[in-house]
């Protein structure tokens, strides 16, 4: 907000005229309020330079799209025990990256099991094959009201895009979910073309049992409650299921990681300590298998490649 020169001209109040000096110094603090509320204005929003990275995350108030250089994440090559699921959510992007149809994908499950980790890596894959051909965009779950300015920076752009929203689920009084539904496919625009949206949950259906209970018993027709809530899920053209896993898969998952770390250890000897590591955490996933085995090149004095 620039400030505006102020002028004054002498004037009468009871046959008094007011001074110079009086003006002055009534000058000075309408200059100070001036600059004052100047400095509360925030700066324009600057042009956001989308070749400058291959994967942003959004900030909303102030909107932005911030560049990740590096993006923290690992080789598709390591994923084990989601072959299916892999090839499925690939075979989606690259159609996307190509600018054929491609469908929203919601990975659902079992936590640990690489839903975030295949996202990000499929990610890399595509571009590796058509450099700065698609982009991921990670907008957290707290801004997705903001999904309609976001899409209104991104659309009609050359390049493609990727939303990806990480553990998304809604609490009973969260209302954040409308908005969703409207921007996957329900408002008067519609999705932009060269956009896409994944997320990654641990619910089916995004929203908890008691949430969808709730609404039935309170509403005046109970099935319409139920399909208002399940129907968010059917946005998303792509369903992909991951459930725990069982011990030859977490043997395949330590392996692999072994491999790649290049892990000086027998097999036999693997297994035994891979074993005792995911007893003591209750649990086996590819999350446990990587937690494991950063533990093991600790020991080990071994440096990742």
């Amino acid at each position: 907000m620039a400030a505006h020169p102020i002028t004054f001209q002498p004037f009468h109040k009871q046959g008094r005229t007011v001074s110079d000096s009086s003006a002055a110094a009534l000058l000075a603090v309408l200059t100070r309020i001036a600059d004052a509320l100047e400095r509360q204005v925030p700066p324009p929003p600057q042009p956001v330079d989308l070749s400058a990275a291959d994967a942003f995350v959004w900030h909303a108030d102030p909107d932005r799209l911030e560049p990740v250089p590096s993006v923290n994440r690992v080789d598709i090559a390591l994923l084990q025990g989601v072959e299916r699921q892999r090839d499925l959510l690939l075979d989606n992007t690259r159609r996307f990256a190509a600018g054929l149809p491609a469908n929203n994908a919601l990975l659902w499950g079992a936590r640990g099991m690489g839903k975030s980790s295949l996202v990000k890596s499929v990610h890399a894959a595509v571009i590796a094959e058509r450099p700065g051909s698609l982009a991921l965009v990670e907008i957290h779950r707290e801004d997705i009201p903001s999904l309609p300015r976001l899409l209104t920076l991104l659309r009609g752009r050359e390049k493609r895009f990727v939303l990806f929203c990480d553990d998304l689920s809604f609490t009973t009084d969260d209302t954040h979910y409308k908005s969703l539904k409207a921007v996957l496919e329900g408002g008067v625009e519609g999705r932009p073309d060269n956009v896409l949206f994944y997320a990654t949950s641990n619910r089916r259906h995004l929203m908890p049992r008691d949430m969808i209970e709730n609404e039935r018993s309170t509403a005046i027709n109970p099935a319409e409650a139920v399909e208002e809530k399940v129907s968010l899920s059917d946005r998303f053209g792509l369903w992909l299921g991951f459930h725990n896993c069982d011990q030859p898969t977490f043997f395949a998952m330590v392996e692999g990681y072994a491999k790649a770390l290049g892990l000086p250890i027998e097999t036999e000897r693997l297994h035994a300590e891979a074993v005792e590591w995911s007893v003591t955490r209750g649990s086996r996933s590819g999350r446990v298998a990587w937690q494991f085995i950063q533990d093991l090149a600790g020991r080990l004095g071994t440096q990742h490649p």
